[in-house]
């Protein structure tokens, strides 16, 4: 619900950064000017599958940028977060410093 004093709405949280996979991404991408899959799965962990699932769902919603080429015979995949990406990350940090700011009611 909405914390009147503050504005705060629980319910603004955007769902699509908040799965802790996703946090972890939009995190490190925000800085990191690009990331390959193989660094960016050895900093959030998981397997191939759940880190690509979680990928595609921020490349869904227009978080992340995703290039794949070739580098000699090898397939890669270069991550960037998205200027859009980089806006709803931005505003994703201020709810949450806004929610921990919060003081409960007859707190000091």
């Amino acid at each position: 619900m909405t914390d009147e004093a503050s504005g705060f709405d629980y319910r603004r949280i955007d769902d699509v950064i908040h799965g802790r996979v996703r946090l972890a991404v939009m995190a490190y991408l925000s800085g990191a000017m690009a990331a390959d899959f193989n660094e960016l799965k050895a900093h959030v962990g998981g397997t191939d599958g759940n880190l690509a699932t979680h990928l595609r769902k921020l490349e869904e919603a227009g978080y992340i940028d995703v290039e794949k080429r070739f580098v000699g015979r090898k397939p890669q995949t270069i991550l960037r977060m998205s200027p859009a990406g980089r806006e709803a990350w931005i505003a994703y940090l201020k709810g949450l410093e806004t929610m921990l700011a919060l003081k409960p009611a007859g707190g000091e």
